[in-house]
């Protein structure tokens, strides 16, 4: 019997890299059932990066701190709707509570026997529990039973008109014309050991500058402002006229994925503007330190590099990354030299 979707509710609170991730999953839903109600679920700080999806009927978004009075008052809200499936691709408690008493409902399968055991003891068995595919494959089994599959386009992000209004008039008054070569750096990450060295992202700018004439443009949020100034004052220090033009703290995500359109080539750490980059269709290179593709987080559909350490006995030390290295060494992201992410740089740049 063929399964037919008439209402389904998608769950995704957070954070930026997961959303993103999710864009496969709405898109072939979409295609699947194209006149059905697909509505989304998600964190109001991350709403604008659904909001704007054509396959999304209507975006959710639960209050930044938002309370339990507010999760079950909400929960009331989405079950009087009568969603023929829910599919919760958050697996968290606030997640099951939404979907407890609402009907069918299919949820993500984290592998998480499986990770902590690569984690604990850096034995590999993901092949016993399904493979180690990217988290976006992952949300996309909870309904392959509804005949919904890849369709080979990777993920997208949706703007809204005059997104790029902003970045456009910053980039003009930093003299950056749209003949000019710019590269991306995006330096910062949540936790400290998914960062590559603040110095080293100034070292590598500042090859680039002078081997490719090239713009450098410095992405993150509010809490990257430190580390941003820090690259964007290394790179000054040694080359004065060099065009560095740094937006951490001034974007919002939009504008940020915006201002990657102006980008040949993103180089970031792993994290969720890693993420934004690969959904934007750039060229992206990404720095990973103590966590490793298992996990599936690597960079998903678009042309990517990845500057590992593989050999590394205690990699990875965590699943989402630590305050400090537990070793004390860091030599995950230590032993990646400048040297290393230049030659990967300068062959993306020139293919």
């Amino acid at each position: 019997m063929e399964h037919i979707l008439h209402k389904t509710l998608i769950i995704r609170f957070s954070s930026v890299g997961d959303v993103v991730l999710s864009s496969l999953l709405v898109r072939t839903l979409r295609r699947r059932f194209p006149d059905s109600q697909i509505d989304f679920l998600v964190k109001a700080e991350y709403a604008e990066l659904v909001r704007h999806s054509p396959y999304v009927s209507r975006v959710i978004e639960f209050p930044r701190g938002g309370t339990l009075r507010d999760l079950l008052h909400l929960r009331r809200t989405l079950h009087a709707v009568g969603y023929d499936l829910i599919v919760d691709i958050h697996d968290s408690l606030r997640s099951r509570l939404i979907c407890f008493g609402g009907g069918t409902h299919v949820r993500i399968r984290k592998r998480k026997i499986a990770r902590s055991i690569l984690v604990a003891f850096k034995r590999d068995v993901y092949r016993f529990f399904g493979g180690a595919p990217s988290v976006a494959h992952r949300y996309l089994e909870t309904v392959l039973v509804y005949g919904v599959v890849d369709d080979g386009k990777g993920l997208d992000v949706f703007l809204p008109v005059g997104a790029s209004t902003k970045t456009d008039v910053l980039f003009r008054n930093a003299g950056i014309t749209r003949r000019k070569l710019v590269i991306g750096l995006c330096p910062s990450a949540r936790h400290a050991t998914k960062i590559w060295p603040a110095e080293r992202y100034a070292d590598l700018a500042i090859n680039l500058v002078r081997q490719r004439r090239a713009a450098i443009l410095l992405l993150g949020a509010r809490e990257d402002l430190e580390r941003c100034a820090q690259i964007e004052e290394g790179i000054r220090s040694a080359l004065p006229e060099s065009q560095v033009l740094n937006l951490a703290g001034v974007l919002t995500l939009s504008e940020t994925a915006a201002g990657m359109d102006r980008c040949s080539l993103v180089i970031s750490n792993d994290s969720g503007l890693m993420h934004l980059a690969v959904a934007r269709k750039r060229k992206v290179l990404a720095i990973f330190g103590s966590t490793v593709k298992q996990f599936g987080f690597f960079p998903f559909g678009t042309l990517s590099e990845v500057a590992e350490h593989p050999g590394l006995p205690c990699r990875p030390c965590s699943h989402i990354g630590l305050p400090e290295c537990p070793k004390g060494h860091f030599k995950c992201m230590q032993e990646i030299g400048v040297g290393d992410i230049l030659a990967s740089a300068q062959r993306f740049l020139a293919a």
